[in-house]
């Protein structure tokens, strides 16, 4: 299976961190915040990484290079200035991900789920997705989960981590240009096509300065 990693966002709330350096690049604990990603990708059996590019998108390729130095192959999904958001990156780089299904993960999350167990999986509908509690700076969650399916509506309300799998399908028919992820889920899960699980382990939205410095330490 295939993994794409997000990671052309201009990344707004960590200005002015970002104004030079794209927030994958942002170091924690001595290495860039997508080597994180990249290393627990490689360690749960994942070999073929495509990463989306936009905003300073030339310092990441060189940054990374290949992929060799860490065990993947990289391919890279090139986006206009602007970047095209979630959805439209992942419809953009489809011609890159092959397989009927495709991991996807935030560049600038902090997590230990078991990735391993994602590997091969297939979901049920058009996607499964890792759930978190929410964070006190997202109280009011995303989406409900019930009996292992999100719901738009109900209890109990979780946070979508930035970790799911996706079949290409869910995105093959959505115009071309910019593409926000959120209205595609609530389609998705309006037709009760979703499946989700809860991890209750470490999990972090990297999102701020603030954030970064406290995990720093």
């Amino acid at each position: 299976m295939q993994a794409m990693i997000l990671a052309a966002g201009r990344g707004e709330r960590m200005r002015p961190l970002t104004d030079t350096t794209p927030k994958p690049l942002l170091e924690l604990h001595g290495k860039p915040l997508i080597a994180h990603r990249i290393e627990a990708l490689a360690a749960a059996g994942f070999r073929q990484l495509v990463i989306n590019l936009g905003w300073l998108g030339e310092q990441i390729e060189t940054a990374l290079g290949d992929g060799s130095r860490f065990g993947v192959t990289i391919e890279y999904s090139r986006e206009p200035p602007g970047a095209l958001e979630t959805a439209g990156g992942i419809r953009h780089a489809l011609p890159l991900l092959g397989g009927p299904s495709f991991l996807v993960v935030n560049a600038d999350v902090l997590c230990d789920f078991p990735l391993e167990t994602l590997y091969a999986k297939e979901p049920e509908g058009l996607a499964h997705l890792v759930m978190v509690e929410n964070p006190g700076h997202h109280r009011s969650g995303d989406f409900a989960l019930v009996d292992g399916r999100l719901r738009l509506d109900g209890e109990p309300r979780l946070t979508y981590s930035g970790i799911g799998v996706f079949r290409p399908e869910m995105f093959l028919d959505l115009d071309a240009g910019v593409r926000p992820l959120r209205p595609v889920l609530e389609q998705t899960i309006a037709r009760d096509e979703i499946t989700a699980e809860l991890h209750t382990g470490q999990w972090v939205d990297i999102g701020t300065p603030g954030r970064l410095e406290e995990l720093r330490r």
